[in-house]
């Protein structure tokens, strides 16, 4: 089928408003986040509900045209760039199709916010935990293509653990429906864990049914001194020993990342006296009457005190205090963006390695450039660090970011070292692509290349994402 055809058939079925060609009307869908890749596409095709993603998928397949999937554009490894094709925006499939707190599920369609989700949930008295700073923009079907983490990781898991059922269109146009609200069904392979990270590459996630908590009645949010990583992940464990599922957050902030903050976030003032090897955000929360958080948190905070782990605390005495304590920790990618060119990196370790690898990797990275600025916050609590680079003072921010492949390799071989992963939470997309077919065993990147091409056998679902044919695939994008 020609692409005039294509069009004119999209067109017929979704409306002109709804299959966009003009350059200046394709422009956003062609840029991801932060500005590094920029990619073409034939059209954006903007469907209404299931049944118009399935007619756009199936045309696509029968033309063979890819088709990439877009929600809110708030990734951040080139994931929904697309090279060639049609754009797939999900915005339109914003429904939420039913909350029931009895069987504590919500199901939505992937186009919801997550902020949408979160308020829908939250309207009938429950929880759904998942949290990101993107929150207000970023969609559903997105979390879930990419196993979104975020702050909530530490007591109620990745976007895969809160997720019981999905709708998905296939390669081929056919629509699976597996929106069951169960949290025990062995009838044969958990297919929804195929799609759920899988970037969009294996099929389009049209809706959801996800897991809901009970509200928490009362949270305490405290700022920590330390030493050193060493004495942060020591607090941890004794906290998590503590509080058990309790903890809820605890995020790591560098000395560096605090100082960018105060620099750059109007109204903002330093929560401690003095200066710390490393700072924690620590976050207790109940849904228990007879447990106020913010008391379990300031006992156990002072317990650490004495045995040596605290140098200094300070706890959030009212909401209004425990979010702008919160704001410390979430302003920090942003802000970094106002210190120039930053080279960014997702890994994961094992919870007991974190200070080697923070220890081993600064050291390696500093020794490599001069002047170089390490930013190493994140997710102390699952083992999660952004391990993010700032450019030296003074430094051309193009002649820095032309080094982003030479850090990744310093970076990504100390967590490979470690028995790590080169992508935590924000997925492999593009930019990380070649650097799994690197690191990851070879009989697992053989399977990863079998699923794909059982289930797009002609390659056309987010072509050159995650894992390309043995042989090679669509080269990576230069940086816009």
């Amino acid at each position: 089928m020609p692409s005039s055809a294509l069009l004119a058939a999209l067109t017929d079925r979704l409306g002109a408003a709804h299959v966009l060609t003009a350059p200046e009307d394709l422009e956003s869908y062609l840029v991801e986040t932060r500005g590094l890749h920029r990619g073409q596409a034939l059209a954006v095709a903007r469907p209404a509900d299931t049944a118009e993603v399935a007619f756009v998928v199936e045309r696509c397949a029968a033309a063979r045209v890819p088709v990439v999937a877009q929600g809110g554009n708030t990734g951040l490894v080139g994931g929904g760039v697309p090279q060639g094709g049609i754009v797939l925006s999900l915005t339109r499939l914003a429904r939420v199709r039913a909350v029931d707190p009895v069987n504590a599920t919500i199901t939505v369609e992937a186009g919801v916010t997550l902020a949408d989700v979160q308020a829908a949930a939250d309207g009938a008295g429950m929880l759904f935990p998942l949290s990101l700073a993107s929150e207000g923009s970023c969609r559903i079907g997105g979390n879930l293509a990419t196993n979104a983490g975020g702050t909530a990781v530490l007591a109620y898991g990745n976007a895969r653990d809160l997720v019981l059922g999905l709708e998905v269109v296939l390669a081929d146009g056919r629509v699976w429906n597996g929106l069951k609200g169960l949290r025990k069904d062995n009838a044969g392979y958990d297919l929804k864990q195929l799609f759920v990270g899988s970037e969009g590459t294996l099929g389009i996630i049209t809706a959801a049914v996800l897991k809901l908590f009970p509200k928490p009645l009362s949270r305490g949010v405290g700022f920590v001194g330390l030493a050193d990583p060493a004495a942060a992940l020591a607090l941890f464990a004794q906290l998590r020993a503590r509080a058990g599922r309790d903890l809820t957050a605890f995020e790591v902030i560098p000395p560096f990342g605090l100082e960018i903050v105060l620099r750059h976030t109007p109204g903002a003032t330093p929560p401690l006296a003095g200066r710390h090897g490393t700072y924690a955000l620590v976050e207790f929360s109940s849904t228990r009457p007879d447990a106020p958080a913010a008391e379990a948190l300031e006992a156990a905070l002072a317990e650490a005190i004495e045995a040596g782990f605290v140098e200094d605390a300070t706890l959030g005495a009212s909401e209004a205090r425990n979010q702008a304590l919160w704001a410390l920790r979430e302003n920090l990618s942003e802000v970094q963006r106002r210190e120039g060119g930053s080279i960014k990196h997702d890994v994961s370790v094992p919870l007991s390695a974190l200070p080697e690898f923070l220890d081993t990797a600064t050291r390696a990275c500093e020794a490599a450039m001069p002047g170089l600025r390490v930013c190493a916050f994140g997710h102390f609590g699952d083992g999660n660090i952004h391990f993010n680079l700032s450019q030296p003072v003074g430094m051309d921010r193009a002649a820095f970011l032309g080094q982003w492949s030479r850090f990744n390799r310093i970076v990504h071989d100390v967590v490979e070292s470690l028995g790590g992963s080169i992508a935590a939470e924000h997925g492999v997309g593009l930019i990380k692509r070649d650097e799994l077919a690197h690191y990851a065993d070879p009989v697992a990147l053989d399977l990863m290349r079998r699923v794909k091409a059982a289930l797009d056998p002609h390659g056309l679902l987010n072509p050159g994402k995650v894992v390309v044919p043995e042989g090679g695939g669509p080269p990576a994008l230069p940086p816009a």
